[in-house]
C-alpha cells in the first residue's frame, strides 16, 4: 500500500505544481477561479484513490457519526483532537466530498518549501505570518501586522467555501505531554487558544459553523505502518455541529483580556465535554 501511496502522490503533485506555477505567473481572476476549481477537484480525487487503497489494504473498522447535514457549499472550521499524523489521513477519507476541500493554516516562510510551497498555494492553504513578542517589543508599529496580514490572505475564500482545520492542543498527544503540561484532561492536553483565535479573526465572517470533531483509536493511536501492513484498526469519530455566536467573531483576542478570557473558558467547556466523551468511547470499546 505504501507504493500505491506514492504512486498516486507523486500522479497528482504533478498536475497540480504545474497548475500552481501557472495560477502563480498569469495573475487573471478569472483565469485564477478557474484553475482553483480543477485543484480542489485533483485534490479530492488524490484522497479518493488514497482511500480505496486504505480499504482495499487496511483492516479498518471504521466508525462515524454526525456527518449528516454536512455541505460542500458552507464553510467550516473543523476542531479536532490529535493523537497521531494519521489524523489527517482519517479526517481527509471521512470528509472528502461532504465538505470543501480540508486546509490548514500554514506559517508565511513554508511558501519557499522547494516545490511543496507552490502546491499549498495552489491549494489555497491559508498562509498566516506571525511575530515574536521580542519582534513586537523591538517594532512596535508592526503589531497586529501579522493578523492583517493573514486576513488579506483569507480574502480570497470569500468566492470559495472553504473548511479550515484547527488542531487546538498545537501538537500530537501524549501521556508524557499531559503530565508536563498539567493537563485537568484524562484523555486530552489542554487547548492552546492562539490558534482558534486566529482563525476566528481571520474568517470569523465567512464561516456557517464549528464541525467539533473527536477522535478515537481504541486500541492506540494508529501508526500509517500498521495500515500498511495490514494491522486492524478501529477508528471512531464523532462530530457535533456547533453554530458560532456572534462574540466569537467580533471580539480582540490579542488585545482584549476580558475577550480572551472568554475564549479560553469556552474552550475549556467543550474541552471538559470532549475529554468526557473519548472516555465514553473507551468504555464503549470494551464492553463490545
Amino acid at each position: 500500500m505504501f507504493s500505491g501511496f506514492s504512486v498516486n502522490t507523486i500522479f497528482w503533485f504533478i498536475p497540480i505544481f504545474v497548475l500552481g506555477v501557472v495560477k502563480l505567473i498569469l495573475p487573471i481572476p478569472a483565469l485564477r477561479r478557474f484553475i482553483t476549481r480543477l485543484l480542489m477537484a485533483m485534490a479530492e480525487n488524490w484522497i479518493s484513490v488514497n482511500s480505496a487503497l486504505l480499504a482495499t489494504a487496511a483492516s479498518i473498522d471504521w466508525q462515524a457519526r454526525g456527518l449528516d447535514g454536512l455541505s460542500k457549499d458552507n464553510w467550516y472550521l473543523v476542531m479536532v483532537n490529535h493523537q497521531t499524523w494519521v489524523d489527517i489521513l482519517v479526517l481527509q477519507k471521512v470528509f472528502n466530498r461532504r465538505i470543501p476541500f480540508l486546509k490548514f493554516f500554514i506559517k508565511q516562510q513554508l511558501i519557499w518549501f522547494p516545490l511543496l510551497g507552490v502546491a499549498w498555494w495552489a491549494l489555497d492553504m491559508p498562509f498566516m505570518k506571525r511575530y515574536s513578542a521580542a519582534y513586537l517589543a523591538r517594532n512596535p508599529h508592526m503589531k497586529g501586522k501579522d493578523l492583517e496580514t493573514t486576513r488579506k490572505a483569507c480574502e480570497k475564500f470569500r468566492d470559495t467555501p472553504t473548511s479550515v482545520i484547527n488542531f487546538v492542543e498545537g501538537t500530537r498527544f501524549s501521556e508524557a505531554k499531559r503530565v508536563a503540561r498539567k493537563s485537568p484532561y484524562r484523555h486530552l492536553l489542554p487547548p492552546r487558544a492562539g490558534g482558534f483565535a486566529i482563525a476566528m479573526a481571520s474568517m470569523g465572517s465567512l464561516f456557517d459553523g464549528i464541525l467539533d470533531v473527536t477522535m478515537r483509536y481504541p486500541e492506540g493511536p494508529a501508526r500509517f505502518w500498521d495500515m500498511c501492513c495490514g494491522t486492524h484498526v478501529p477508528v471512531i469519530i464523532d462530530v457535533r455541529k456547533r453554530p458560532i455566536d456572534e462574540w466569537l467573531r467580533s471580539g480582540d483576542y490579542e488585545n482584549d483580556r476580558e475577550f480572551r478570557r472568554r475564549m479560553q473558558r469556552w474552550l475549556g467547556e467543550i474541552w471538559q465535554e470532549k475529554d468526557e466523551l473519548l472516555q465514553q468511547m473507551l468504555d464503549e470499546s470494551r464492553v463490545s
